[in-house]
């Protein structure tokens, strides 16, 4: 490949961008529908391929980080991996030139790379502060409910939203016949990894330690993952960083900016994320971890006589940003027919009481929070409850691959504060259109999404890297949809 000048003054062999984004697209779809839904329920008929066919999988955090902590985490600290240490030119040099011989090796015998290969992912064993002792701390105290944000929500249960990082790394170091998915490959070899996997409990540590303590660990963390090889060979661009909370990791992450993140979502008014941080470019939105359990088919049918509230919502009315629209939206719909608003936090009675009024309702409202994305459009989506989108600048996960108009009602804010348009727009949508909305809604659990659009788009990113042996590169068109409005 292409040699390209690194800051070190070493001439390294980067990979394809786009190449890189293909892998992590294919690694986080993956996982978007183990976030979401278990294939186990009876709706997961439908072959799977993706998924281990001999796995159930356990979708309650809290039981299985109870499970993992008890029978998989090391009784005594793991030792360093064979990065850790002083770092000379040399080191990544040598990195280098592995890796080159590799992707040539693969390139040269076999036509149709990457896509024919799994995704492979080199799994960083950081020290247990970064990873084990904060999963035990978690686990130590997520019993105190009395432990709340100045906003009121329960610190633990926001954790548990927001625990993509907890999926991915519990899943990627289990042994293979454990594994949930057969399309992702751990590798011991440096040179032999697509990406990079930085297991760093960013949420946990903001929200669980003192703000001097996760400040100092965040540097603690910055500085050991930016002293490895790899991430001097690519200046970090290969590497994956789930910074899924929005106040997670703030401090250093300008350090950090050519990784790619695993988002909740892109937050384009700069609230949270500084401009030149975050891009569709390099990074990935992955959802919320759904506070609710899974309606599944028999759920689904039982309920359906059940659903005679219209439009439903509890959460907090009041929030910060885009969020501000949330207490319009409650002033406007309060007491009308057959609507429910109510004001309430994510503790556990809340989420029983979310729970039911979901499963009871035809249409969940979802409006924007202090972020543009909120958790409850997916406690709608796995309550078989039609979410009705009031956010504008929402970005949601793989909405270029998805189609959620056939599952979801999307309102601007400026209809949405005239009085009574909400309600007279839902009123006009047929009873055929509610089942086929809720049909799709149901079909996404156990679906496996069909990216082979994708993979042909990407069939662009083969010819580019064979053309860089011949001097006759040509640039791939971008493959990014435009965001919903």
């Amino acid at each position: 490949m292409r040699a390209k000048q690194m800051p070190s003054s070493i001439l390294t062999r980067s990979k394809s961008p786009v190449i890189l984004l293909f892998a992590v697209i294919i690694l986080a779809l993956s996982f978007f529908f183990f976030f979401l839904f278990s294939p186990s329920t009876t709706t997961a008929a439908v072959t799977v391929p993706y998924w281990h066919p001999s796995v159930r999988p356990e979708t309650s955090f809290v039981a299985s980080l109870e499970h993992f902590l008890a029978h998989k985490a090391p009784k005594i600290p793991a030792s360093s991996d064979d990065t850790v240490g002083p770092v000379i030119d040399h080191d990544v040099r040598r990195l280098d030139e592995r890796k080159f011989v590799k992707e040539m090796e693969w390139l040269r015998g076999d036509p149709y790379y990457p896509m024919s290969m799994p995704v492979r992912v080199y799994v960083y064993e950081m020290p247990s502060k970064f990873t084990y002792d904060l999963l035990w701390l978690f686990r130590n105290t997520y019993r105190e409910t009395s432990n709340i944000t100045s906003n009121g929500s329960p610190v633990h249960r926001l954790i548990e939203q927001h625990s993509i990082d907890y999926w991915l790394w519990a899943d990627l170091i289990a042994p293979e016949s454990e594994r949930l998915l057969k399309n992702v490959v751990r590798v011991v070899k440096q040179e032999e990894a697509d990406l990079f996997y930085v297991p760093f409990f960013t949420t946990i540590s903001f929200f669980l330690l003192e703000k001097q303590q996760c400040k100092a660990l965040y540097r603690e963390a910055l500085k050991w993952v930016t002293d490895q090889p790899a991430w001097k060979r690519s200046e970090g661009r290969d590497h994956i960083f789930p910074i899924h909370h929005p106040w997670s990791f703030k401090s250093v992450r300008r350090y950090v900016k050519n990784a790619i993140w695993l988002l909740p979502d892109m937050d384009s008014t700069g609230n949270w994320y500084k401009p030149g941080q975050v891009s569709l470019e390099k990074d990935l939105i992955l959802p919320y971890v759904p506070n609710v359990d899974l309606c599944d088919a028999k759920c689904l049918l039982e309920s359906e006589s059940k659903r005679t509230t219209l439009l439903f919502f509890r959460g907090r009315l009041k929030r910060n940003a885009g969020g501000k629209i949330r207490a319009k939206i409650g002033a406007e719909l309060t007491g009308a027919k057959d609507v429910v608003i109510e004001e309430g936090t994510a503790g556990e009675g809340g989420k029983a009481a979310a729970q039911k009024g979901m499963r009871r309702s035809i249409f969940c409202l979802s409006p924007a929070g202090d972020t543009p994305s909120s958790a409850r459009l997916f406690d709608a989506i796995v309550s078989g409850c039609i979410p009705v989108i009031i956010s504008d600048e929402l970005e949601l996960p793989f909405e270029g691959i998805l189609d959620y108009r056939k599952m979801a009602v999307f309102i601007s804010s400026t209809d949405a504060v005239q009085p009574g348009w909400i309600l007279r727009y839902l009123k006009s949508i047929s009873s055929t259109q509610i089942r086929e909305m809720r049909r799709n809604l149901a079909e996404m659990a156990g679906k496996l999404v069909n990216i082979k659009l994708h993979t042909r788009r990407s069939q662009r990113v083969v010819k580019e890297s064979r053309s860089v042996c011949t001097c006759d590169c040509r640039r791939s068109n971008s493959t990014h949809s435009n965001p919903i409005n």
